[in-house]
């Protein structure tokens, strides 16, 4: 697997770790499980990591020096790839050939190495996109900056050099055809999973004991990187418009943002925290900075309600851990969102970025118990479909298919 620009050992949630980060560590852990020998490469980003790190039995992770190991922006990435592609293509030459049986690539800058190790090493290529430029342009928050046109081209070479294509929704697979070219018959749809043995429902008021949180609270949470893509700020805004509406809610309110800056969000890393002082709701914002999955789990256990506002996901691992923990998601209708919240059962989804439509949703579920505790079964439901051995099992399948002949693989298609 290639993983350049995040590594899997990173903490998710600051900086550019996140979802990708927990799909990559998860769905190789889960290979390994059914024996297949995983080595993950990324960029080694300090002095001080081991050039090779036993992950997990069967997981390996190797650094490659490629760049200076701090300061390197993601947009500067690309200009590194000749130098990670080295790394990657000496450690195989160390070993009698034929030692790799297929490269799986995530995201373009991955893709882009593993175009090339595939003609070195003559194995398939897999690749998954994660995010797409020409998707993110079409729906970005306002101020926000545009993908360059040099991810643009990039995408669209990987796409053309991948032989297989995985997809994690349906909606994925669209965009793949329809706004990349993608040749239909190699693009396979697989849903990413959640480990339901970390995110569960657990004792809501223990947990808030623990997290100094009153028992009574209304706890509308947010997790992810803060940065504008992710929409932090619409959730802030939301909870200003509710207790307008609702002041009595004031002394229970509290308003969980759990992450770290990322992305263009860095360029002003107390963007959010001056936004609640201006609404006057600082007092009701707690930012917790990010934190392990168990950690994370017992702050989705404590959520009344936790919301996902991005203007665009891939699929959307932070509304799946939710709903695992018996919370209902409050979420965009857009993307991966689509199929990882199941509307009117496990979640709602809701049209836009309207504060005010935010602040009604989240303000009806506050005041209905009930239906919020209905929401929280159907999310735990929701989430017993998502399971990390299902995707591993169904990625498999694709690798089979990708070493196996081209005729033999179609029948992948549509399944």
């Amino acid at each position: 697997m290639l993983s350049v620009h995040t590594s899997p050992l990173d903490q998710p949630g600051t900086g550019d770790a996140g979802g990708m980060n927990v799909y990559v560590v998860e769905l190789a852990r889960r290979l390994a499980a059914l024996g297949i020998e995983v080595e993950i490469f990324t960029r080694a980003t300090s002095s001080d990591l081991p050039p090779v790190v036993e992950a997990d039995d069967g997981v390996r992770v190797r650094h490659v020096v490629a760049g200076p190991f701090e300061g390197l922006s993601k947009d500067e990435l690309p200009a590194q790839l000749c130098a990670f592609a080295r790394g990657v293509l000496q450690t195989e030459a160390g070993h009698d050939f034929g030692w790799y049986d297929l490269v799986h690539s995530h995201y373009w800058l991955s893709g882009q190495v593993g175009a090339l190790a595939k003609e070195r090493w003559g194995v398939p290529l897999v690749h998954s996109m994660h995010t797409m430029a020409k998707v993110k342009n079409s729906l970005l928050a306002d101020g926000d900056t545009p993908e360059p046109r040099a991810r643009i081209i990039g995408e669209e070479q990987v796409v053309d050099a991948a032989d297989w294509l995985v997809a994690n929704t349906d909606e994925e697979a669209r965009a793949l055809t329809g706004l990349y070219d993608a040749d239909p018959r190699t693009v396979v749809t697989v849903n990413p999973g959640v480990d339901l043995d970390v995110f569960r429902p657990g004792d809501r008021a223990l947990v808030r004991r623990e997290l100094g949180l009153p028992d009574d609270a209304v706890v509308l949470a947010f997790v992810g990187r803060i940065q504008p893509l992710k929409a932090p700020d619409v959730l802030v805004r939301a909870a200003a418009r509710l207790l307008d509406a609702r002041p009595e809610l004031r002394d229970r309110l509290v308003v969980a943002v759990v992450g770290g800056p990322s992305g263009s969000g860095t360029a002003k890393p107390d963007a959010l925290i001056r936004l609640a002082r201006t609404l006057g709701i600082a007092d009701v914002v707690r930012f917790v900075p990010p934190v392990p999955q168990g950690e994370l789990a017992r702050w989705y256990q404590a959520a009344t309600v936790v919301a996902v506002p991005s203007y665009n996901e891939s699929f959307g691992l932070v509304a799946l851990e939710a709903q695992a923990c018996g919370t209902p998601v409050v979420a965009a209708a857009t993307g991966g969102l689509l199929t990882a919240v199941c509307d009117g059962e496990s979640g709602v989804l809701v049209d836009g970025h309207d504060p005010d439509e935010w602040a009604r949703v989240l303000g009806e579920l506050v005041a209905d118990q009930e239906r919020t505790a209905r929401l929280g079964e159907g999310g735990v439901a929701h989430a017993q479909g998502f399971g990390w051995p299902v995707t591993a099992a169904r990625t498999l399948d694709v690798y089979t298919a990708a070493i196996a002949a081209p005729e033999d693989s179609i029948s992948l298609v549509g399944r």
